[in-house]
């Protein structure tokens, strides 16, 4: 009797084939979502830092003297739309001189929904609120992911 073939390819050897490929393809899925995840995490590191640094940059300006405030406030800017418009440069010699923060707002990695504007996708903290209990206030003092996921070293990405 002998063994049916295909393309000169025993059925056994056929069989085997297709189980290795879905054993290998079972350990790759996992290994494909962890790097995307990886990624993300990435992303998000860079752009909290990103908007960070220019929340730093423009307490500086005020600290500075470079942009014109309110006593009564706290230095830091009214949402971070400010940051990329950019304030006037009190500085600046004939007075049309402004001073930018960021060319954009980068968008939370880990927010999914494209009908939110970049800068709805970031908690945002003010100066007034604690640390425990971040909360909106008239000013934009530090920033936080909204997403519910936890980061791969088990740190909540609201917490980064």
């Amino acid at each position: 009797m002998t063994t049916p073939s295909i393309g000169g390819f025993t059925l056994i050897e056929l069989v085997v084939t297709v189980a290795i490929v879905g054993v290998l393809a079972t350990v790759a899925l996992p290994m494909a979502e962890l790097t995307v995840q990886r990624s993300k995490e990435q992303e998000l590191r860079t752009a909290l830092r990103e908007i960070r640094s220019g929340l730093d940059a423009y307490k500086q300006a005020v600290d500075e003297g470079r942009i014109v405030h309110s006593v009564i406030r706290s230095g830091y800017p009214a949402s971070l739309k400010v940051l990329v418009e950019g304030e006037p440069d009190a500085a600046s010699p004939d007075g049309k001189g402004r001073i930018f923060f960021l060319r954009r707002i980068p968008r939370d990695p880990m927010i999914a929904d494209p009908g939110k504007a970049d800068e709805e996708t970031w908690g945002k903290r003010s100066y007034e609120s604690g640390a425990d209990a971040p909360e909106e206030g008239q000013d934009v003092f530090d920033v936080y992911s909204l997403s519910s996921g936890v980061g791969l070293n088990g740190i909540p990405y609201r917490n980064w």
